[in-house]
């Protein structure tokens, strides 16, 4: 009767489901368009994207981008990302950005308008994502339109991995796709011809040469400073007493002979590292970085010795365009010499490589300021005196071009294949994630083979229980904690409602272990319905089942419900999943921060940092699984409810059950962790999590009644098959006394 009563509850939750599908349908196709970007400027200032702006032009062209003004001057454009490229989030809905970039091609500001990103709404703090984004302003998208430098980088988010990848890859491509149809030089269509000279290095160019050849053509620059050039500036400063302690007392000894040059430029890098030495800089380098290299000899060190105590070099500064960078100790290489056989003995000889943050362009012209210090008698502080090697890059390392292609009607398809950013970006996510896809991928074979081969298994309980326990904390630590794949009921939301509005498989694969994980489910849904994922890949699930099991080593009182109660308690997660999935169609934001009701986020992707409130529930939940084992994951969990509904169509019955199960023998059922048998005797698959532990009771002679009386029938057998249960005489023994035989009957 109850197996009647289910099936009939299944077909109406399919009905209800195919019938809001189809309201959905039609309410989403008679809805409007995402806004323009007239729209959104008027949720944004100019001076959000130019520092000092004060106005907006008429927007023009199709796509629509608009003048931005400082006072009568037009300092660039405004546009809106999703109107020139895919920026679809993690939401399955564009995020939308406006940018601002000046004729040249540089982005000058970033402000994120409209989103509908649940990290982003409900967890990491948007600040944080959009902080990421900072480092695309001030890039010369121009080179990278022209194909001469590769997409700069955004930083990662741990948590927001792939809303911060599409927030950068969109501003990028979209950048890029406006630089190429020439709308941003005043000429429009006549190409740009106001556009500056772009330099790029010429890789091509790998000639060794050597350190005077070097020296002479300025590839490395030099300071040279004696005792008393570096006193008297001191004495000029006003540092008197400072000069009255130098390092030697003879102002023509030599104060310090600094060597400067970028190694990461091929030629130079070579002759001074050596091949070998070149090769491994390059393998630490990322697209785009340079490397420095600094030497000195004399009686005044560059290095010093506060990076030992602080991990800074404090009397070295590297100088751009107005900005500075002290070098931290992680990016210093000592050197012990100088490949080039006729370079000088050297007594330091330092790699630094400028961290990707700081924005440097070895072809535009920088300095090394080095910092002379002494310390003042009867005073705390040190008196320091800079001294600046200034370094422009010979013409002959570079290579000048423009800024973007003459005009779209002559760009040919050779140079357009030339450009490096053209790679999707679902595709550079997982190159990123190679060794997190191989992790995943061997934890899901070895799950198959547990499946495969769980009768080998289950009749070996000491070996199963170490199995279970060890993947349940693999799960949890390493693919929840550390790797965040935690699948949720918005991946469901999100995955029907791409299906009725533009589906992008790309979309789906920017989460690469999500992806994977979710293809396995589906898999597995075919074989064993929901149980792979929710009994054994479910970080949550893994947690509430591991307190459980302490919580039961400790004697805490478990609570075995009424099957009558516990019975009534299943429906409220299909209830809960049903309005989450209605409320989907009406507004994806609006069922997004419903989902809350899970409790993944704060207690796997977040770790328990987070508001409070979300915190006290999910602690809450975990609390009631230590009396009421995986309370959540029986009565709450609308991912569990989403998995059981098409869990229902598994080919394979893998559960063994005995005729005599559920009459008379109730041993499964009282003792199955979750309640999923009835007490008839059948396994509800709906809520069932493939603990296994029904089939431990199934090959267990000492627990399962039935194969008690299998085995008192195999032992009655061996009994009755013995010579003194025939009757016969029982042979003679001998033994031996003193080592003679003795025949005993």
């Amino acid at each position: 009767m109850i197996s009647l009563k289910l099936r009939a509850a299944i077909w109406r939750t399919t009905v209800l489901w195919l019938v809001a599908i189809a309201f959905a349908t039609v309410l989403i196709s008679s809805a409007s368009s995402a806004g323009q970007l007239p729209a959104y400027l008027e949720k944004i200032l100019p001076n959000d994207l130019f520092q000092g702006a004060d106005r907006f032009g008429e927007p023009s062209g199709e796509p629509p981008i608009a003048p931005v003004y400082r006072g009568s001057d037009m300092v660039g454009y405004a546009y809106l990302n999703s109107d020139f490229t895919n920026s679809t989030g993690y939401s399955g809905k564009p995020i939308h950005i406006a940018v601002g970039i000046d004729m040249s091609g540089v982005v000058r500001g970033i402000k994120l308008v409209d989103h509908h990103e649940p990290i982003v709404l409900i967890g990491i703090p948007q600040a944080k994502v959009v902080a990421a984004l900072n480092s695309i302003i001030g890039k010369n998208l121009g080179r990278v339109a022209s194909g001469d430098e590769r997409p700069p980088q955004v930083e990662i988010v741990s948590g927001a991995t792939v809303t911060v990848l599409v927030m950068g890859d969109s501003v990028i491509r979209s950048a890029v796709k406006l630089i190429r149809s020439n709308r941003l030089s005043p000429e429009g269509a006549a190409g740009f011809k106001s556009l500056p000279a772009v330099k790029a290095l010429d890789l091509s160019k790998t000639d060794v040469s050597d350190w005077q050849t070097l020296l002479g053509d300025g590839s490395v620059r030099s300071l040279r400073l004696s005792v008393g050039e570096v006193s008297k500036a001191f004495q000029d400063a006003g540092h008197p007493d400072a000069a009255s302690h130098p390092e030697t007392t003879n102002p023509d000894d030599r104060f310090i002979d600094l060597y400067v040059a970028p190694v990461s430029v091929p030629s130079i890098g070579k002759t001074l590292l050596g091949d070998a030495a070149y090769q491994r800089l390059q393998t630490r380098l990322q697209p785009g970085q340079s490397a420095i290299l600094v030497a000195g000899d004399g009686a005044y060190s560059f290095k010093g010795s506060g990076y030992v105590r602080g991990g800074i070099f404090d009397r070295i500064e590297l100088l751009q365009d107005g900005q500075g960078l002290r070098f931290r100790d992680r990016y210093h290489t000592r050197i012990p010499s100088l490949a080039a056989s006729d370079a000088p003995g050297l007594r330091e000889i330092a790699l630094f490589v400028v961290p990707s943050e700081f924005a440097f362009d070895v072809t535009e012209p920088w300095e090394l300021q080095l910092l002379a210090q002494r310390s003042s008698s009867g005073a705390r502080d040190k008196a320091v005196i800079p001294f600046n090697v200034g370094y422009t890059l010979p013409s002959q390392y570079y290579h000048v071009s423009t800024a973007a292609s003459p005009s779209p009607a002559v760009e040919t398809q050779s140079e357009a294949a030339k450009v490096p950013d053209e790679q999707p970006l679902w595709t550079r996510i997982w190159n990123i994630n190679r060794v997190n896809i191989g992790i995943t991928a061997g934890a899901l074979l070895v799950l198959t083979a547990i499946f495969f081969f769980q009768d080998w298994l289950v009749k070996r309980p000491a070996l199963f229980a170490w199995v279970r326990n060890g993947y349940l904390v693999f799960t949890l630590v390493w693919l929840g904690w550390y790797a965040n794949a935690q699948l949720s009921v918005v991946n469901v939301l999100t995955f029907t409602n791409a299906l009725i509005t533009n589906f992008s498989w790309e979309f789906f694969l920017a989460a690469p272990l999500i992806f994977i994980l979710w293809a396995a489910v589906a898999a597995g849904l075919l074989f064993w319905g929901r149980g792979p994922f929710c009994g054994w890949l479910c970080p949550f699930g893994a947690l509430q089942e591991l307190l459980s099991n302490i919580a039961k080593r400790l004697k805490v009182p478990q609570i075995k419900l009424p099957w009558g109660l516990h019975e009534r308690l299943w429906p409220i997660k299909y209830i809960i999943f049903l309005g989450l999935f209605g409320l989907s169609f009406y507004s994806i934001s609006y069922a997004e921060m419903a989902a809350e009701v899970e409790p993944f986020k704060t207690a796997i992707i977040l770790k328990f940092v987070r508001d409070w409130p979300f915190v006290v529930f999910a602690v809450a939940l975990l609390v009631a699984s230590l009396f009421i084992e995986r309370f959540y994951c029986r009565y709450l969990c609308p991912l569990g409810a989403a998995l059981a509904i098409p869990g229902r169509i598994r080919m394979f019955e893998w559960l063994k059950r005995y005729p005599e199960c559920g009459s008379p023998c109730q041993r499964c059922a009282k003792e199955c962790p979750v309640q999923s048998i009835h007490p008839e005797g059948q396994i509800n698959v709906n809520e069932c999590i493939y603990c296994m532990h029904c089939q431990e009771l199934y090959h267990d002679d000492h627990r399962c009644p039935h194969m008690i009386q299998v085995r008192l029938k195999r032992e009655k057998f061996m009994a009755l098959s013995t010579p003194e249960s025939r009757g016969e005489k029982p042979p003679k023994t001998v033994v031996t006394h003193n080592g003679k035989p003795i025949e005993r009957a």
